[in-house]
């Protein structure tokens, strides 16, 4: 039981950190969220090192598992780590209220422990839930805006549609072993496998933002800049490829599923290529380089190699979230996420250096980490297709493009003609923002150490499949983001991407899913306003007029029942005490001739009848209540003797 601790201790803290937001200042309300965090971490470390486990028996199939494997501790540590410097950017960046986000944010990281660590459907479906529930709030976080609400809403639908998948593919395990277990999955056989498996894929599409359900991602970027941080490098999104990865080699008998999988990753990997190639708005252009990244991850597991696509993960969260974070710093100088505004020069200058750093990961350039990740999902593609590994190396290209252009554009000289501004100086809160983008940076770094042989040794000792390199992929690899990195800044200098018309307009609203995703949100809100109206005007009237009804009936029946049983009991009791006073009367003349004693005693029992004639119905059912229970208490010894 030990394990449940992870994932419920952020969860419990998180009110603590949402009323600490109201008693303490800034800091410390990001201290008590930042100790949740490091709580977590020390916790797992205890975890692993003591192999804990965690099970909850509701009844004999229904089983709530936890546990620690290769893959769910290697993720279950990264999330906690990724949000560590996430909460202190929202700590020293965000505006009020704070504490609220704070507490969300904690919450969050505890949902996505529960669906790490869960081992069984059930387990799974509450952390799915709770994260789809996190994700909405914290979307909406600033709820008195009305387009973000509706954004949030929009989210929420189409991350709910996926959701769907999940109950069916529970409800398949179910029929065909009796139980939840993520290990029964693997007894599965024919038409249960296939909805299984179908199941799981329509989830993990919707939430990791696979082609076609991409656009929600868009909609997500109403909210605060930390919340979309964590949202694309260590939760929401990383939710459906973590879960794919996990259950990959239970559900290798569904023969199809590995090929739908690299078909949609590579599409996804494409078309959010070239989407982000024409965004203007720079969150936007994140937004749609994440879907990219994880498309990447997608051909990764259909490929066979899920351990590649966690390594990835790793690294992706790492320079996505110091790309939102140096993001936001742009925004607050420009004023707007429009890339056409910014071109802050020389105003920021160890901004634009953290954020070259993030720049070149996403552009996947050697020695970062993020490139031999990268070249891991090439080589890995290699192994199935030569022309899927070609097609990975393209997008690898083209996310070098967009990569460019991004820093180029926002970090890039100002253009002539217009006036330098000088630097700003840094305000407390910008030290604490360059302290969490420096963890960042130093943690991208860091994983440069990939290309060391010996970690790579290390790497399969979990025991994850790694790709076999080859010296020529590399090299073909090199030249396109040689060549893409060329390309992007010869696109910035002319401003061949800055006007919206034929094909970029397409690719702009994500090849017309944007539109399609908002029409059918919107229709299903209308709908639910509509049903919501017919429950008000119709339901709702039609219970209260009934209810006036029921009300007015029992009122009559209450008048009657005070008019005419109660008066009839009444007359009755009336009756009988006056026959009983009258043989009271007549036994009392005739016992005066009997002794002193046995009159006294008659006289007391004469009393005691009287009394019982209350005239009271309730008092009559008692006393037969009283009757009853003795005769059957008489019947029920006499039968036993």
């Amino acid at each position: 039981m030990m394990l449940w601790i992870v994932p419920l201790l952020p969860v419990l803290m998180a009110p603590v950190i949402y009323l600490g937001g109201r008693r303490e200042g800034r800091i410390g309300v990001t201290l008590l969220a930042l100790s949740a965090l490091m709580a977590v971490i020390g916790t797992l470390v205890s975890a692993m090192a003591g192999h804990w486990q965690g099970s909850y028996a509701l009844n004999a199939a229904l089983v709530l598992q936890l546990g620690v494997g290769p893959s769910s501790q290697f993720v279950a540590l990264a999330i906690p780590i990724m949000a560590f410097p996430v909460l202190l950017f929202a700590g020293a960046y965000e505006q009020a209220p704070l504490g609220r986000l704070l507490a969300v944010m904690v919450a969050f990281v505890g949902a996505m422990e529960l669906l790490v660590l869960a081992q069984d459907m059930v387990t799974l479906l509450v952390a799915w839930e709770l994260i789809g529930a996190y994700s909405w709030a914290l979307v909406s976080h600033h709820w008195r805006d009305r387009d973000r609400v509706k954004n949030a809403g929009q989210v929420f639908l189409v991350t709910r549609f996926g959701d769907l998948g999940l109950y069916i593919a529970a409800a398949a395990v179910f029929a065909g072993s009796g139980g939840f277990g993520y290990q029964q999955l693997a007894g599965l056989e024919g038409s249960l496998l296939q909805v299984a498996a179908a199941g799981i894929l329509l989830a993990a599409v919707a939430k990791s933002a696979q082609v076609p359900f991409s656009a929600w991602l868009f909609a997500a970027m109403s909210g605060p800049v930390s919340v979309s941080a964590l949202l694309h490098a260590a939760t929401l999104v990383a939710a459906g490829m973590y879960v794919l990865a996990r259950l990959q080699p239970l559900l290798a008998d569904a023969a199809w599923l590995m090929p739908a999988v690299m078909l949609i990753g590579l599409t996804t990997a494409l078309l959010g290529a070239v989407t982000s190639l024409v965004q203007s708005h720079a969150k936007k252009l994140l937004a749609a380089s994440t879907s990219a990244q994880y498309g990447l991850m997608w051909v990764a597991i259909g490929a066979g190699f899920p351990g590649v696509a966690l390594l990835h993960f790793l690294s992706h969260g790492f320079f996505k979230a110091g790309l939102f974070l140096t993001t936001g710093v742009a925004e607050r100088q420009a004023r707007s996420y429009q890339l056409a505004n910014m071109r802050l020069g020389g105003r920021v200058p160890t901004i634009a250096l953290l954020g070259g750093i993030f720049s070149l990961a996403l552009a996947g350039m050697v020695p970062l980490g993020a490139a031999w990740t990268k070249e891991q999902i090439i080589s890995a593609a290699y192994t199935t297709s030569p022309w899927l590994a070609a097609g990975v190396a393209l997008a690898g290209g083209l996310s070098a493009v967009y990569a460019t252009r991004f820093q180029l554009t926002m970090f890039g000289p100002v253009r002539f003609g217009r006036t330098r501004q000088r630097k700003p100086p840094l305000s407390e809160a910008c030290r604490f923002e360059l302290l969490a983008l420096s963890v960042l940076a130093a943690l991208t770094l860091g994983l440069s150490l990939f290309w060391w042989p010996e970690a790579r040794r290390w790497l399969r000792q979990p025991g994850w499949e790694l790709a076999d390199g080859h010296l020529w992929l590399l090299a073909v690899s090199l030249v396109l983001v040689v060549l893409g990195m060329a390309l992007g800044a010869m696109l910035v200098q002319r401003g061949r991407l800055d006007v919206q018309q034929g094909w970029k307009r397409s690719a702009f609203c994500w090849w017309g899913l944007e539109p399609l995703t908002l029409g059918a949100g919107a229709t299903l809100v209308k709908l639910s306003d509509r049903l919501a109206r017919f429950d008000r005007d119709v339901l709702e009237r039609a219970t209260r007029l009934l209810s006036r009804q029921a009300s007015q009936a029992a009122s009559v029946l209450a008048r009657r029942d005070t008019d005419g049983v109660d008066a009839s009991l009444r007359g009755s009791a009336a009756a009988v005490t006056r026959i009983a006073n009258v043989g009271a009367t007549a036994g009392e003349a005739l016992l005066e001739r009997l002794p002193g004693s046995l009159s006294g005693l008659v006289n007391r029992g004469g009393g005691r009848a009287r009394q019982a004639q209350s005239g009271q119905t309730h008092h009559y059912y008692a006393g037969m209540a009283i009757g009853f229970a003795v005769l059957l208490t008489l019947l029920l010894l006499g039968d036993a003797l």
